[in-house]
């Protein structure tokens, strides 16, 4: 396959946020090396950790000027050494860096065939959302049928995957969502949606559980909203699992966990678990497969918008404007 040396790419060029990622055209295509493969992308997916970097709040985050974005689906146009498979003309999904642009490397063994029947854009959040929402709720979270299980940030496309994993568990399913993404949520199957920004999500959650709190709660959004959570926990056996900060940072104490919220507290990241707990990892891939097959998951139906609306979307989705899952089209 024909695969020409420059390309289109989104390229951030500060740490003050998405509006200054500007449109490059002359952005050298990358080569892959040893174990990876090039693809040729269809679609890229928009995350919040893209906003986090384009701030500086993401640690370890990449220093501008670069290529902004981790996530895309496409067809790979070219394979470097050692790599068997996937073979060009495969259409796969994966995280790399340099997501926003035209073509993107990635990992051989971490790039996952875009399932049967379903088309690239459809694939994302195949390789992010869905893991970070099942790896919360199963092996970290250890839901079980008849729990309660709390979601915040229940409209976006992990929020959306948690609802429906939890539900598919035979959970009891309680989410927040600004009002005007309550219909939604409710589509999913969730059993109560409350209004995130009103002020007693934690009372509300007691008063629906009889007292006693969430068995899980999914923590995505930090800042005022991390004290929430602890509250709505069920004392004792609650689990709160933190995978997100988009609302900021927020503290806690040691005197807090003793005299105040007495919970299980799990920090999460999906990019650690891959490194770290591998094994983990695979499991979650593999139970993930098992419910495509079984048409639990089912194709997405993301929002998309032209590479050169990079910023756009990224300012949307950080001001809360957005439902579900995000692209942007090369």
């Amino acid at each position: 396959m024909s695969v020409p040396a420059t390309m289109c790419a989104l390229q951030q060029t500060s740490l003050d946020g998405p509006q200054d990622m500007r449109l490059i055209t002359d952005a050298p295509v990358p080569a892959p090396g040893e174990g990876e493969v090039l693809v040729r992308v269809a679609a890229a997916g928009v995350n919040f950790a893209d906003v986090s970097q384009a701030r500086g709040l993401f640690r370890d985050g990449p220093r501008p000027p670069y290529v902004a974005g981790f996530e895309a689906a496409g067809e790979v146009v070219a394979v470097g050494a050692a790599v068997t498979d996937p073979q060009p003309g495969t259409h796969v999904v994966g995280v790399g860096t340099g997501a926003f642009a035209e073509y993107l490397v990635l990992p051989a063994a971490a790039a996952m065939p875009v399932p049967p029947g379903w088309t690239d854009q459809q694939s994302l959040g195949l390789v992010v959302n869905w893991p970070t929402a099942l790896a919360a709720l199963k092996p970290l979270g250890g839901v079980t049928a008849g729990q309660t299980v709390l979601v915040h940030a229940a409209a976006g496309a992990t929020g959306q995957a948690a609802v429906t994993l939890a539900k598919h568990y035979g959970a009891t399913v309680i989410a927040t969502a600004s009002a005007g993404k309550h219909e939604v949520v409710h589509s999913l199957g969730a059993d109560h949606v409350l209004d995130a920004l009103g002020g007693e999500v934690a009372a509300e959650v007691r008063r629906l559980t009889g007292g006693v709190g969430a068995d899980v709660v999914l923590e995505s959004a930090g800042g005022a909203t991390f004290d929430t959570s602890l509250a709505a926990a069920r004392p004792v056996t609650g689990r709160v699992i933190v995978y997100g900060l988009a609302g900021g940072e927020a503290s806690i104490t040691n005197w807090d966990l003793v005299y105040k919220h007495q919970v299980h507290l799990v920090g999460f990241n999906i990019g650690v678990l891959i490194q770290s707990a591998p094994q983990i990892f695979g499991e979650v891939m593999g139970e993930l497969s098992a419910l495509i097959g079984a048409g639990v998951l089912t194709p997405g139906r993301p929002t998309t918008y032209a590479l050169a609306d990079g910023p756009k979307a990224l300012a949307e989705l950080e001001t809360r404007a957005t439902v579900g899952k995000l692209a942007l089209l090369p």
